[in-house]
């Protein structure tokens, strides 16, 4: 869960500073950083889950799933 916290904040900073670049207009950015990185942290977050089930999986029927 830290991983997905620490995500969560670098995204935040990243779509913030891309929207604003992009519009200029700080409530903006700040609507699209708040929406979007929490968004896409829950996706991460069950990418994750999804991700190490099939490892775990792949694991037991003797393959190694790669990055």
């Amino acid at each position: 869960m830290k991983k997905t916290m620490s995500f969560a904040a670098v995204h935040f900073t990243v779509a913030f500073s891309i929207t604003y670049i992009l519009t200029g207009d700080i409530l903006v950015g700040g609507l699209v950083a708040a929406v979007e990185p929490m968004v896409n942290t829950v996706a991460f977050h069950f990418h994750e889950i999804v991700w190490n089930r099939l490892k775990s999986e792949k694991s037991r029927k003797g393959g190694a799933l790669t990055a």
